[in-house]
């Protein structure tokens, strides 16, 4: 078996930096509906700092990138709560503007329960996230002077407005200048890319062109950057491995610098009950984790788990063939969580999980 490396620059202040726009997410108690709640839970989030949390919790150095509503309680509980995550964060304060003005994003979430599913839903009006601007941040300063190895770039954010996309665009460059590592989750929304289809396909494609680890199921690829699809589809689990191998020569064709490609597998038996799997290209070396059965408290997160499990793998210097076993297991970990960020205690709580050890510790 090859073993691909991908080398990290040294002395580097922060061993991961994620551009995002923090929100709040509401979940009702115990599974319930919302519609049927009065009593919820509110947490701070964002699926680029649930990334970030695989490695902070972990005790390496992250930076999160981002901005606020200036003197909003609601800042303040997010910016709480990512200094108990073990993040530092930089970002400017934006003023409201009144009540009609800006303010976090809402996400409104119930976990689901047996035959029936989750339901989210997204409340982005007015979120203050979408002024991130480049010119509130020394990106010579952040990637020149401080340092950073890999910075995480989620299609999320890249997409979320002009300013935004432009953000996302001059800190690839940035990271490309000064030799950090890109890695870049796709992530498409169609109601982000609704009028501006030709615009973020150059933004998204001049991003790819210099990543290194790129992150997407086979529609994240079709329609963010016009790439062919598998030739022959299906629904099962074999059909979608092989189609995505099938299109991944044609993106790695159109972008020859990225050195990994990677997505999860996902089939649902009921909403707690999940068949969890993973497929990656590193280098020539396809690794494939077939799917098989977790027990799911909330799934929303493992997605981002397994990204942030793979890159800390990436970022500790392990052999490739790790990176996609411990991102299954933080995946799989993530969503065990009432949180949608997994929180692991230690690497070896991790590397149970892909054992099957479920068994107590004493």
């Amino acid at each position: 078996m090859s073993n691909v490396e991908i080398s990290l620059k040294k002395d580097c202040k922060w061993s991961l930096l994620v551009p995002t726009s923090m929100g709040l997410r509401i979940t009702p108690e115990s599974g319930q509906p919302v519609q049927s709640s009065d009593v919820f839970h509110l947490q701070a989030t964002s699926a680029e700092t649930n990334v970030a949390s695989i490695s902070s919790y972990l005790g390496l150095p992250v930076k999160v990138l981002t901005t606020f509503v200036k003197d909003s309680p609601f800042a303040s509980f997010i910016k709480s709560n990512l200094r108990a995550r073990g993040m530092a964060y930089e970002g400017p304060d934006v003023a409201q503007g009144g009540p009609w003005g800006y303010r976090h994003q809402i996400n409104i979430a119930d976990s689901g329960y047996g035959s029936r599913g989750p339901r989210v839903w997204n409340d982005r009006a007015g979120e203050v996230g979408r002024t991130l601007n480049v010119k509130d941040f020394d990106l010579d300063r952040i990637f020149g002077q401080e340092g950073v190895q890999i910075v995480h770039l989620s299609g999320l954010v890249a997409a979320l407005s002009p300013d935004t996309s432009r953000f996302c665009l001059e800190i690839a460059r940035a990271a490309k200048k000064y030799g950090s590592r890109i890695s870049f989750d796709l992530n498409y929304r169609a109601s982000f890319w609704k009028d501006r289809e030709k615009e973020l396909h150059d933004i998204f494609t001049e991003i790819c062109s210099v990543a290194d680890i790129l992150i997407g199921n086979e529609e994240d690829f079709q329609l963010c950057l016009g790439i062919k699809g598998p030739e022959a589809g299906g629904k099962d689990i074999a059909s979608k491995i092989d189609g995505f191998k099938e299109m991944i020569g044609r993106v790695k064709a159109s972008f020859p610098n990225a050195k990994v490609f990677a997505t999860t597998l996902r089939q649902v038996n009921n909403t707690n009950s999940h068949n969890w799997g993973a497929i990656m290209l590193a280098g020539d070396e396809w690794q494939v984790v077939e799917p098989r059965e977790i027990h799911v408290l909330d799934r929303i997160g493992g997605g981002d788990g397994f990204v942030g499990g793979m890159l800390y793998a990436i970022l500790k210097g392990w052999e490739s063939s790790k990176w996609i076993q411990f991102g299954w297991a933080t995946g799989a970990l993530a969503t065990t969580f009432l949180t949608d960020y997994a929180q692991p205690a230690d690497e070896d709580q991790v590397w149970s999980i892909w054992q099957g050890n479920a068994r107590v510790k004493r």
